[in-house]
């Protein structure tokens, strides 16, 4: 992928989270809604629509239309500036790819999330639309680190109120990288200061790419590796990596590896259990040697003891 400029002030994630997972998430039954901001441009008011009848690509076509509308409306409008223009879209198998002019980075960071939000959310609503990718003329978006955003769904973004859009906090997570020798765990304190607006799980994921700080501890995830999705239901957290979860230079045992996340997120999030997911299936083995076919709890007879003063 080629690089698109880190200009993005931070990840703020917002609106409501949608129910479920899976292909195309269409709320209260079979109705389908148009994702407007609202008059104070803080938040979403969603317009059911009558969906024509057509094919996959005729009916991203005609809400990609919808979205762009002005609207009569006092209430709401579209998250659309006049001065963004959408060059072209593609789908691929369920991965929807859409590219923007370049006057897309025009908008200010309020604007450009509540603008992706509101498209991931309208077009998931298609049966057969799965992950939805932005670039700008054919370039990748990237986070305030550099990371590429990739594909993205209504589990990307969670639960936001207006007045929190621009709230941050500070806190500790407890992350398990691999030890020298990459047969057991090693446990890293690390302080982070995000925004509210992101999932603890999701951040502990993307803390987790980043790799450790300390001496001594070894990363468990490629570098290159994109999240999916990070979603939380009935105690189980659901990680859905691509396929590059799969591909790691660094030898490290197949169990270290799955704890690493597994551990991690139990420590710093509100789940039990974790399930992990390589492009939204979960492999019978991963390497052949641990079972990913159901969600695991965490394992602390691998992690090494801290060495005491």
């Amino acid at each position: 992928m080629r690089q698109y400029c880190g200009w993005f002030a931070g990840i703020l994630w917002l609106c409501l989270i949608l129910a479920g997972c899976g292909q195309g998430t269409i709320p209260d039954g079979n109705k389908t809604y148009i994702y407007y901001v609202n008059a104070d441009g803080t938040g979403f008011v969603k317009e059911e629509y009558d969906l024509p009848d057509g094919n996959v690509r005729e009916q991203i076509a005609v809400l990609l239309k919808e979205l762009r509308k002005e609207t009569d409306s006092i209430k709401y409008k579209s998250v659309y500036p006049e001065y963004v223009d959408i060059n072209d879209w593609q789908l691929t198998d369920s991965d929807l790819e859409i590219d923007f002019s370049e006057s897309y980075i025009q908008m200010d960071t309020a604007e450009e999330l509540l603008l992706r939000a509101a498209t991931v959310h309208t077009l998931e609503q298609v049966n057969g639309v799965d992950y939805i990718k932005f670039t700008v003329e054919g370039k990748g978006l990237r986070n305030s680190e550099g990371k590429e955003e990739g594909y993205m769904n209504h589990d990307s973004f969670v639960e936001n109120t207006g007045s929190t859009l621009h709230s941050y906090q500070e806190g500790s997570l407890n992350l398990f990288f691999a030890n020298k020798k990459g047969d057991r765990l090693t446990e890293e304190v690390v302080n982070v200061r995000y925004n509210s607006n992101m999932s603890v799980e999701k951040l502990i994921t993307e803390q987790l790419i980043k790799g450790p700080s300390v001496e001594g501890a070894y990363p468990t995830l490629p570098p290159d590796t994109k999240v999916l999705g990070v979603s939380v239901r009935d105690g189980i957290c659901y990680v859905n990596f691509d396929k590059g979860f799969l591909n790691m230079d660094y030898k490290i045992s197949p169990e270290v590896r799955v704890y690493s996340v597994v551990n991690s997120i139990v420590a710093g999030g509100e789940t039990g259990q974790v399930q992990i997911l390589v492009n939204g299936e979960a492999d019978v083995s991963y390497q052949g040697d641990v079972s990913l076919e159901k969600p695991l709890s965490r394992n602390l007879e691998i992690v090494e003891e801290k060495e005491k003063d």
